[in-house]
């Protein structure tokens, strides 16, 4: 599924006008998702591991194919990135991934106690931190009020600001409108 890509950086001249070399689509995620990237300089090869900012944080993603800048969709229309390409994956963002991981792993029975306690009407399915340390928590649920309501009941218990994301069936459920560049504090 690709991203919704309804944002733009509208009102920001030096991205708006910055055209990408090339478009990259790419994987990432624990409950996987595919987007497109704005991308320039040298081109990633296939497979390859990058850091890409999507409109949860900085993520580990693996490349499954590089387009050009004018690539259409489907439907005929422009491909529009959801997010930008930063950088071929270090040696350090994939130790601190999988780092952030195991905690991750470790700390699903806390959440999930959490969730029961505050009596939340969803389930925790999935934890991930992005490589900015943004928490992530998959809930299978749609976008509703108990979605808002795990995200203002873990900052006002001291955890900061997570990032809830909805599961079905089907797979992530996306907002309607998201998207962004990935650089405009989408």
């Amino acid at each position: 599924m690709i991203a919704p890509t309804a944002e733009t950086c509208e009102g920001v001249p030096e991205l708006e006008e910055r055209v990408p070399d090339f478009l990259v689509l790419a994987r990432y995620g624990r409950v996987p998702q595919v987007a497109r990237f704005a991308a320039w300089g040298d081109k990633p090869e296939r497979t390859a591991a990058v850091v890409v900012s999507t409109d949860r944080g900085q993520e580990l993603a693996t490349v499954l194919q590089t387009l050009p800048p004018n690539a259409k969709t489907a439907e005929g229309e422009a491909a529009t990135p959801t997010g930008e390409l930063l950088r071929l994956a270090t040696v350090d963002d994939l130790d601190r991934s999988a780092k952030d991981q195991h905690a991750a792993e470790d700390s699903f029975a806390d959440w999930s106690a959490r969730a029961e306690k505050w009596k939340l009407q969803l389930e925790l399915i999935d934890i991930e931190r992005t490589l900015d340390d943004r928490l992530i928590l998959y809930v299978l649920n749609d976008r509703s009020a108990e979605t808002t309501r795990l995200a203002l009941l873990a900052a006002a218990g001291g955890f900061g600001v997570i990032h809830v994301q909805p599961v079905s069936a089907e797979g992530v459920v996306q907002a309607s409108g998201g998207g962004g560049c990935g650089t405009c504090g989408t």
